[in-house]
């Protein structure tokens, strides 16, 4: 889809009344990047968690407005807080970045993106933004690149008691 001379996109914090179709984005990215049928009820509750604290991130939306008052969320970024001792400063880190598929490729990432990167470097104590991605997801490490990220030389290791609890 093509944004219409009549339609605008604002980036704002997502609101408790965002709750459906942030659940609904976010089932639908991990079943498309990872091929996870996520429990729609631990997913809500959740990002309900996220949206009622700011201490566990907040969700920047993006919202298509038609010109005739009302608005559709057309994309969604969680973003994190991981402190940094040798920075004394905070990371932001981008998660759960979903794009509906009928705007994609229309540079809804990318001004989702630079919303964050120019609200981080705003505020001095965060030191940077980072993300992770699925190893095979060429396409969203491509974005990423374009974007002005690199990788990094870490490289993450986990143990999930949700998904892998042996």
């Amino acid at each position: 889809m093509k944004l219409s001379p009549s339609q605008r996109i604002d980036m704002r914090v997502a609101l408790e009344d965002d709750l459906d179709v942030l659940v609904n984005f976010g089932a639908t990215m991990a079943k498309e990047t990872e091929g996870r049928e996520l429990d729609r009820v631990r997913l809500r509750q959740g990002i309900l968690a996220v949206l009622q604290s700011s201490t566990h991130g907040y969700y920047l939306v993006c919202d298509l407005h038609d010109g005739q008052g009302s608005r559709n969320v057309i994309g969604q970024m969680l973003i994190t807080y991981e402190w940094s001792d040798w920075r004394n400063a905070t990371f932001w880190w981008i998660q759960s970045v979903y794009v509906h598929p009928e705007w994609r490729r229309q540079g809804v990432y990318r001004r989702m993106h630079e919303y964050i990167v120019r609200s981080a470097r705003e505020r001095p104590d965060v030191c940077g933004v980072r993300l992770y991605v699925e190893a095979e997801n060429i396409a969203a490490q491509t974005a990423y690149k374009r974007m002005g990220m690199s990788a990094s030389h870490y490289r993450m290791y986990e143990r999930d008691f949700i998904f892998d609890p042996s």
